[in-house]
């Protein structure tokens, strides 16, 4: 899990648009982050493997 402080200073407006950090909404986690969901990969994962993001499909051939 992310710490406080750094989700806080995220969520400041930054005085460039350089500063801005893209993290995870469900964990907070910055790397990994996958911009369609606005998730981290294993957010995305857990919850498609669980069958809970609409239109996701387990690969399988």
């Amino acid at each position: 899990m992310a710490r406080k402080a750094l989700l806080e200073k995220n969520n400041r407006i930054p005085a460039t648009s350089i500063k801005h950090r893209n993290r995870c909404k469900r964990c907070g986690r910055p790397r990994g982050y996958m911009r369609f969901f606005k998730m981290c990969r294993l957010c995305v994962r857990e919850l498609a493997g669980n069958g809970l993001l609409p239109g996701v499909k387990k690969l399988s051939w």
